[in-house]
């Protein structure tokens, strides 16, 4: 089948799926993931220490138009602000920051290019990046893929910041793209390489929906931005995650 109308039959299966009231669209009761989804596999030892020892943590939240809140109805649902909101709950007394970088539409190669300059006017412990939805969509070549992602990621790093990775959406257009799971493992590998957290939201989404959560309830109807519910979620899981890894053993 062609990747189009793959595309054209999962958009579909949106605006026709099971219909979600707006009382369900607005409960965090469906918000959940598996523990082992959670793990980020790094336990952020630059983040760690400025919460430790300065009472402080800021975070870069990097990306394209999911980070921007791009779907969202109010800014507040947009996942860097939720996570911030879960963080000041989660850890009292520290001074929490998180700056919103995400420009819609952009691909690895142009957030690599303003790693540098986002991190030195707004030096943070923790970056966490967020691509790959628009490498696959594109069938950006995994070799460039790779490469751009691993020489953003050494460039993060010698700055003095932690890294979490946030691979792909699973969204219909990602999923009727051809080798979805192949820019997921690339992301993998740089990550466990370079001593980085991922956050696998591509693994999180898809047991959402393979658990029976259709995907009005979690996408919009352009079958690729995240609807309030979608950011929300994301938003409160990835506190989750990141406050495990900042206070676990």
């Amino acid at each position: 089948m062609r990747p189009i109308l793959r595309l054209l039959l999962l958009m579909a299966a949106v605006l026709v799926g099971s219909p979600v009231s707006p009382v369900l669209a607005q409960s965090m009761t469906l918000c959940r993931a598996k523990p082992e989804l959670l793990d980020l596999g790094a336990p952020l030892p630059v983040a760690r220490k400025a919460v430790a020892e300065r009472k402080q943590l800021r975070i870069i939240a990097l990306g394209s138009s999911s980070t921007s809140g791009y779907g969202a109805s109010n800014p507040a649902f947009a996942y860097p602000t939720q996570l911030r909101i879960g963080l000041e709950k989660g850890l009292p007394g520290v001074d929490i920051e998180v700056i919103n970088r995400g420009i819609g539409g952009q691909d690895v190669e142009e957030m690599a290019a303003r790693m540098r300059t986002e991190m030195q006017h707004n030096p943070a412990s923790l970056v966490i990046w967020q691509t790959g939805t628009n490498a696959a969509i594109r069938q950006m070549p995994l070799d460039k893929f790779g490469k751009t992602l691993r020489g953003g990621l050494a460039l993060g790093k010698s700055l003095g910041a932690d890294f979490v990775l946030m691979n792909l959406q699973y969204v219909p257009a990602v999923v009727a793209a051809l080798d979805k799971e192949a820019y997921e493992r690339v992301m993998a590998e740089a990550a466990k390489e370079y001593s980085a957290g991922l956050f696998r939201r591509y693994d999180i989404m898809r047991a959402w929906y393979e658990d029976g959560m259709p995907y009005a309830q979690f996408v919009q109807l352009d079958g690729l931005h995240l609807n309030d519910f979608g950011q929300k979620c994301i938003g409160k899981l990835l506190t989750r995650s990141i406050l495990s890894a900042l206070t676990g053993p």
